[in-house]
């Protein structure tokens, strides 16, 4: 069955994170994802340990399915380069800070000259325009900015979270929908676009219900008091017997009271609200701290009541749901001497297989790739021998 993307070729001047998530979601769906990488050294992330051989788990978990060039965009030659690539490319991605690609002369412009249907998607911490569109950052700060830090953890302080949200959540998954848009508009204008993505704003998107009940009650967030985050005796996590943990997430009267009447206390239900919430949570932890983990496990099988053992470690990679989902793959991986093990992208669209093949070598498709793009035998070799390409 043939895979929604196929046909599409996607630059990838990305690194890190956020970029290379956005492109390997477009590879596993089918594009034709080009990794443009700097010749000495390439993306930072391939020498981030731990290292599985020559490159790190990291990089290994964000780029299966795409080619790699040795390409030095830095230099004119290399631009020049660049910008030829462009006019068979229908997507570019970077994620340079805003003004740099300008200044490299491939910037949306130079680039929409040569090829006015391509769509350049521009991932950046807050955007680019505003006053903080030059500022350095990392997921911390745009979760703090945005005000998402705030809200996590206990009431004596913020807690960093444990997974980058402005990354991913904030700037990755927009970047692929704002491609799709972009290129869902093509097929009716026959332009392309510049896709405009700030993980600030884009991580601020997971407020907007939280911030919607704030407006509506009119008083601000308050961490760990929020029905999500600490403050519902129905919706938190609890310790067992075993010291082990259980998530209950009984939103719904008809939930908790479901979860009430099975552990045989239904008095509970009617103060679920009690206090903002918070009204049952001692009785509740005296309920949980009499069982283990397993036997929640077991109790959450079998009654409806949204309640599930709090993984860690390597678990979810055997929880049954995960498994016959398929949601970890493993990778041959012949250059590194062993299989690679990730996670398969989220989207399953009419039975269709996302392709396994390995993360690429820097610079390992450079040749191929530029004789797709119309370079003779004897440009490829110049720009070897001139030290703008590796591969």
């Amino acid at each position: 069955m043939s895979l929604p993307l196929s046909g599409l070729r996607v630059l990838d001047l990305s690194r890190l994170l956020p970029g290379p998530f956005a492109t390997l979601v477009l590879a596993d769906l089918g594009a034709d994802v080009v990794k443009v990488e700097e010749p000495s050294g390439g993306d930072w992330v391939r020498s981030l340990p731990p290292l599985v051989g020559e490159a790190s788990g990291a990089f290994h978990a964000l780029n299966r399915n795409k080619r790699s060039i040795g390409l030095n965009v830095r230099r004119p030659e290399g631009a020049a380069a660049l910008r030829r690539l462009a006019r068979r490319a229908d997507v570019v991605v970077e994620s340079f800070r805003p003004g740099v690609m300008e200044r490299l002369g491939v910037g949306y412009d130079a680039l929409r000259a040569e090829n006015p249907r391509m769509v350049l998607c521009s991932i950046s911490g807050y955007g680019q325009d505003g006053p903080y569109r030059l500022r350095a950052g990392h997921d911390l700060d745009y979760c703090a900015t945005a005000g998402v830090l705030a809200l996590n953890g206990p009431s004596e302080r913020p807690v960093p979270l444990g997974i980058q949200a402005a990354d991913v959540a904030g700037g990755a998954w927009p970047a692929v929908a704002g491609i799709l848009a972009a290129l869902v508009r093509r097929v009716a204008t026959g332009e392309g676009a510049h896709v405009d993505v700030s993980m600030t704003e884009g991580v601020l998107a997971l407020l907007a219900m939280p911030l919607g009940i704030a407006h509506a009650r009119g008083t601000p967030l308050v961490r760990g008091a929020e029905l999500l985050s600490g403050g519902a005796a129905c919706y938190d996590v609890y310790r067992t017997r075993d010291g082990r943990f259980v998530a209950l997430g009984a939103l719904e009267p008809k939930f908790f009271g479901g979860f009430c009447a099975a552990v045989g206390r239904p008095e509970l239900s009617a103060r679920q609200l009690e206090e903002g919430g918070r009204g049952p949570h001692a009785e509740l932890e005296a309920i949980f701290a009499s069982r283990t983990r397993a036997e929640w496990a077991a109790f959450a099988a079998e009654h409806d009541v949204c309640l599930a053992p709090v993984l860690e470690g390597d678990e979810p990679a055997d929880d049954p749901q995960l498994r016959a989902r398929g949601a970890f793959v493993e990778v041959d991986t012949p250059w590194e001497g062993r299989p690679v093990r990730g996670v398969a992208t989220p989207i399953r669209m009419d039975g269709a297989a996302a392709p396994r093949r390995p993360a690429p070598r820097l610079g390992e498709h450079t040749s191929a790739v530029l004789a797709e793009g119309g370079f003779s035998a004897e440009e490829i070799a110049a720009l070897g021998l001139a030290g703008i390409t590796a591969g």
